[in-house]
């Protein structure tokens, strides 16, 4: 698929607290770099520690950032739970990749529910799209020595598949755009950390 018909629609999910929301910007950022359009989502849901966030961004020929249950190309969770309850968004094309921390809800801190287990989550994924990335991108994240950057690392992943046909180079400018100067170089070692796990699963 050439740049002038390309139209990658990608659903992101996760809990507040997880950096959905500089995800969303740091690959609408890395996409503008490469001179591809680009349509955002205004980020839905509670963004408070907890709370179900969900954001998408179009990268190519699109007439909306809404993406209609079924039309995600890609979706990038965070969270395992919320990578199965985003599977109405997902075709059988679909690739999801997400993270294998579970963060509980609240009702299951309290002891007013269960969290499921995770293989069950994951069987439920799996044949229901193209492909499933499980990635630990909080131990991936602490081995780059930069804990809190599990985001970034989960978009190195992204950037590692080569499913959006963006250049190194081009990501590596959209983090100087979102991040402050003084994480830059934690969150490098993050991404690469991320980069090479999704070059290794692609």
């Amino acid at each position: 698929m050439s740049k002038n018909d390309l139209a990658v629609r990608i659903f992101f999910t996760g809990v507040g607290g997880q950096g959905t929301l500089l995800a969303t910007r740091f690959v609408g950022e890395a996409a503008l770099e490469e001179g591809l359009p680009v349509l955002m989502s205004e980020i839905h849901g509670m963004a408070q520690r907890g709370g179900v966030v969900e954001s998408t961004v179009v990268v190519g020929e699109g007439i909306s950032p809404t993406i209609a249950d079924g039309e995600a190309d890609i979706v990038v969770a965070f969270e395992p739970l919320e990578a199965a309850r985003a599977l109405p968004k997902c075709g059988p094309k679909s690739v999801v990749i997400t993270g294998t921390t579970p963060i509980l809800p609240f009702t299951v801190s309290i002891g007013q529910g269960s969290y499921p287990e995770l293989k069950s989550l994951y069987r439920m994924i799996e044949p229901r799209v193209s492909m499933l990335l499980k990635v630990d991108a909080e131990s991936l994240a602490r081995a780059a020595d930069a804990a809190r950057s599990s985001n970034v690392v989960m978009i190195g992943v992204l950037a590692g598949t080569g499913l959006l046909p963006i250049s190194r180079e081009n990501w590596e400018k959209a983090m100087q755009k979102v991040l402050p100067d003084k994480l830059i170089e934690a969150n490098e070692r993050a991404f690469e950390s991320g980069y090479r796990a999704g070059r290794q699963a692609a």
